[in-house]
């Protein structure tokens, strides 16, 4: 028997419980650096090394953190479900619970890529340095989708979207676009569940809120969706 798809849109809410800081804090910050000063295509013609430096410090956090129970509960959920991950995040919180089937919209801390041509990416866990070099000679980079810049993934994300029987939301305030567009691709049959201490308006959709933290919500989702219809 064909298992029912659950596609689930995660966010910084997912990652926030494991120690990893959401995107903007409230002052507007990230990680106390301005957005503009590290993750535009800008801040890195302007000045390589910080942005790097940046990256590296993100990187070697995540090697202190471990995925919470939101992670862990969408790995269980793998038992009796086919669940499809897209994640706004570039940790790895979800592959080393043991999700099998993510995509990173706005890329990952784990890998990186030419300068010059962003579709060689390679995979990354030490210190990036200016004198990394790409086999096309550029300067490797962060593969970050940095701000300015297109989401070449997001037609893949529609077309997973597409496919849910139902289409789970966690951990994000759905104001980053085009992430934010993908609740326009599900099937009107399938219904949408939000996770969040603030649920996000979704206008034109009924949804089933679960105000709840990532780790609380994702125990309250699967008891929900396991129940005999």
């Amino acid at each position: 028997m064909t298992k029912k798809r659950i596609v689930v849109l995660t966010g910084a809410g997912v990652s926030a419980e494991s120690g990893i800081k959401t995107f903007r804090d409230a002052d507007g910050l990230w990680e106390n650096h301005r957005i503009e000063d590290v993750a535009t295509p800008e801040a890195w013609k302007r000045n390589p090394e910080l942005v790097l430096d940046f990256y590296n410090q993100r990187r070697q956090q995540l090697k202190e953190v471990a995925p919470n129970q939101a992670h862990l509960g969408l790995k269980d959920l793998e038992k009796d479900f086919d669940i499809r991950i897209i994640t706004q995040n570039v940790d790895d919180l979800h592959e080393r619970a043991g999700s099998t089937n993510v995509l990173h919209l706005h890329g990952s801390l784990l890998s990186k890529c030419s300068s010059w041509d962003k579709s060689y990416s390679t995979y990354v866990d030490s210190d990036m340095t200016l004198n990394d070099k790409a086999p096309d000679g550029s300067r490797f980079r962060p593969d970050i989708v940095w701000f300015g810049e297109s989401v070449t993934k997001f037609e893949q994300a529609i077309e997973i979207a597409a496919t849910a029987d139902v289409f789970l939301i966690i951990g994000t305030s759905l104001q980053v676009y085009p992430a934010a567009n993908l609740v326009s691709y599900i099937q009107p049959e399938a219904p949408i569940y939000i996770i969040d201490k603030n649920i996000p308006e979704l206008y034109g959709k009924e949804v089933i809120k679960i105000e709840e933290t990532a780790s609380k919500g994702i125990a309250v989702f699967s008891e929900m969706i396991r129940k005999p219809q």
